[in-house]
């Protein structure tokens, strides 16, 4: 079967580089016809067998592309995805099939998943164009459904939130990630997969035990630093050397925070240093009012300036 970019996708899709170029033709991925072209009309301009024979893969440095290969690429560049940056990062697309990508595109457009998602989901997890439906992806969305009790109307709001799932092992993984999390405290799994799936595909033994380890070479205890992230599950997202570090070192020496503070407003950590943190304290202290961290931070910039006002007068 040779498929064309009509196949993969629907008529009305639009995507941005290349959609009008796609638009014009209706097989731009078939290049070739057993069949003869038809006279054209005296009062229409001729158009051209295929207009992949005016892309720059088909310029005779690329001559050694196979067709298919050339067709390939083009089809992705015209979903809207960067054909270079996904070969590059999945290499087992030099091999795969237009074949093997429709069938992909067709099972998670069948799970709700919209055409419009595909170049950002493709995008950040080329992976996924490769991946088995029957071993990879079928998993995934029988977890979604099993272990987090998402309803199959609730894929796509999943999926959209963090496409790495789809490229997650659902035993070595997604289950072990939810596991810990649960034993954690962290138990909502409403929130886990709506709003901190994130830490569904986070490593727990390289990147989520580092951050609670990190936290209590802080100062904090074990049971602290828990109730911390139960306050603020996104603390386990954080990068330690660029957020934790460095925010850290101004509340305690710029500051002059106490931990009992940090406790209260682990969201302190969620904050901008430069826009937000140093900004904001730097009015508070010159304005010589005091401020509970959470109000200094969380407060709109109108309500913080009617704070200042209020505070200086």
């Amino acid at each position: 079967m040779h498929l064309s970019l009509h196949t993969l996708l629907p008529s009305n899709t639009m995507f941005p580089a290349a959609r009008t170029i796609a638009l014009h033709s209706s097989s731009l991925c078939s290049v070739s016809s057993d069949k003869p072209s038809s006279p054209p009309s005296t009062n229409l301009t001729p158009k051209p067998k295929s207009l992949l024979q005016n892309h720059p893969l088909y310029t005779p440095t690329n001559e050694k592309l196979s067709l298919q290969f050339k067709e390939k690429i083009l089809c992705l560049e015209v979903m809207g995805i960067d054909s270079g940056k996904a070969l590059s990062q999945n290499p087992n697309l030099h091999t795969a099939t237009l074949e093997s990508i429709h069938s992909i595109i067709t099972f998670l457009v069948s799970k709700g998943i919209q055409h419009k998602d595909l170049p950002r989901i493709f995008g950040m997890c080329p992976k996924i164009l490769t991946s088995s439906i029957k071993t990879d992806l079928n998993p995934v969305f029988d977890f979604l459904i099993h272990d987090l009790k998402v309803p199959d109307h609730s894929f796509r709001k999943v999926i959209k939130k963090c496409p790495r799932l789809l490229t997650s092992s659902v035993v070595d993984q997604l289950k072990p990630a939810l596991f810990y999390l649960n034993r954690l405290g962290l138990r909502d799994l409403e929130a886990l997969a709506y709003q901190d799936c994130v830490l569904l595909v986070s490593n727990v033994e390289r990147t989520i035990i580092p951050k609670l380890k990190h936290l209590e070479s802080l100062g904090f205890t074990k049971e602290e630093a828990r109730c911390m992230v139960l306050r603020c599950p996104a603390l386990l997202t954080f990068s330690i050397e660029n957020n934790f570090q460095p925010k850290f070192e101004y509340f305690s020496v710029e500051m002059k925070g106490k931990l009992e503070e940090l406790k209260e407003f682990p969201q302190y950590f969620s904050f901008s240093l430069e826009n937000r943190i140093k900004v904001r304290h730097m009015e508070v202290v010159e304005s010589g009012i005091n401020l509970p961290l959470s109000l200094m931070l969380k407060s709109t910039d109108d309500e913080f300036r009617e704070l200042i006002k209020k505070g200086a007068g």
